[in-house]
């Protein structure tokens, strides 16, 4: 790999960097202690930096030279509601909070390119360094969102935007993308069952919610088996059910949540829609009452194919050709709010191995690193994934991300 040295050299102070950031993680719109660790290291760096886009965003902007051209790179900063179960030393401090998606070193990993380019000043045009809030799904909205409809890019031009995410089942120092669709579309409900509670000795008095819910929750998935097209990608998860917490009180009401995630705004339509009917249906059949909380979250990420090919150019220029993915098969319905970025300008999201191994070989699948790769094979079947409680960041891809951001930057603008 040809890594940027000045950027290795620094790597020991940016894992401390990220370390830090994910002892003290912050869930959606309230990474005031983030924002104001990436405010101080751009402005150190001599990096113009504007706070308070979409909330708790921030933009650094560093021009150099004449030409008119702009690029934009973003990070995501916020954390997930979660409780980490890791016992090291930079394990989460707030409990019920956790960097357990790698936003702490996509964070990090933006400021070691802004650093090495405001140090080098090797281009021509002007950069803008994009730290989001609040990627993950929440109650309040997409950061994205809420930064493009704070004036993101009317504000802060930008020719062409790129963004990256860690990939936990991937080889350290691979890359991998697409052209067209490269994520879900993800949306989320809660669906509130209203029924009659009572004592469990007498359950013909009441109306059960537990009774209805797991009817809704089977009844979904015929959705997926039924409606939609065995041709098309989607699915529903249902993620949590709140309800009583005796042995011996049928309760009063149980309220399930969810994320349904497709690939084409058909299947979402048809899911949404079909979602409703059974459970309105359903629940009116049992003579129950029940509401439907159903958003529209995130649209699919979809990769401009011009820049595609120039970040997949440049890649191959780092990592070498045997180690980037131009046409990564789609093998998961993972989602980013990157795609909104997306639809206001021509752009790539990529994704970038997070899994260290042994130096020769790879002891869950027992062959040779080189020979893995020879097959464009970089997947390892035991990693710990994204959304894990001892999920953590691979502090020796800080370098390997930040020098493909920092050459994206030079070759587009140099150009």
């Amino acid at each position: 790999m040809k890594l940027i040295p000045d950027i290795v050299a620094h790597n020991e102070e940016h894992t401390r960097w990220r370390r830090d950031i994910h002892a003290h993680p912050e869930l959606a719109f309230e990474e005031s202690r983030t924002v104001d660790f990436v405010a101080k290291q751009l402005e150190s760096f001599g990096i113009k930096v504007t706070r308070g886009v979409g909330k708790t965003g921030v933009l650094g902007t560093l021009t150099v030279g004449s030409s008119a051209k702009s690029i934009g790179l973003r990070a995501d900063m916020d954390a997930l509601p979660m409780e980490e179960a890791n016992a090291f030393a930079h394990r989460s401090i707030h409990p019920g909070s956790m960097h357990g998606c790698g936003h702490d070193g996509h964070t990090v990993i933006l400021l070691a390119a802004a650093r090495y380019l405001a140090e080098s000043k090797n281009f021509d045009g002007t950069v803008q360094f994009i730290f989001q809030p609040a990627e993950e799904a929440n109650a309040t909205g997409s950061g994205a969102k809420a930064m493009i409809g704070d004036g993101l890019f009317t504000r802060f031009p930008v020719d062409n935007v790129f963004a990256l995410h860690n990939a936990s089942g991937f080889i350290s120092g691979a890359i991998a993308t697409r052209p067209g669709v490269m994520s879900a579309s993800m949306d989320t409900f809660t669906v509130t069952i209203q029924g009659k509670g009572g004592h469990g000795a007498f359950p013909h008095e009441t109306n059960d919610p537990l009774i209805i819910a797991t009817q809704l929750l089977t009844a979904w998935q015929t959705i997926i088996s039924r409606n939609v097209n065995a041709n098309e990608a989607a699915v529903i998860s249902t993620t949590s059910i709140i309800t009583g917490d005796s042995w011996t009180v049928i309760p009063e009401t149980a309220v399930i949540k969810g994320s349904i995630r497709t690939r084409s705004p058909e299947v979402r339509q048809l899911i949404e829609q079909r979602f409703c009917q059974l459970t309105q249906h359903i629940a009116e059949s049992f003579g129950a009452s029940v509401s439907i909380d159903y958003r529209a979250m995130y649209p699919s990420c979809v990769n401009d194919t011009e820049q595609t090919a120039f970040a997949v150019e440049v890649a191959e220029t780092i990592f070498g050709s045997h180690r980037v993915l131009g046409s990564m098969p789609l093998e998961d319905m993972g989602s980013d709010d990157f795609s909104y970025m997306l639809q206001e300008r021509p752009g790539c999201y990529f994704v970038i191995g997070n899994e260290s191994v042994p130096p020769d070989e790879d002891p869950s699948k027992g062959k040779n690193i080189k020979e893995l790769l020879d097959q464009g094979d970089f997947e390892i079947k035991n990693a710990c994934h994204l959304h894990q409680p001892n999920y953590d960041f691979n502090d020796e891809i800080i370098p390997q991300g930040a020098t493909l951001f920092a050459r994206l930057v030079e070759e587009y603008l140099n150009r």
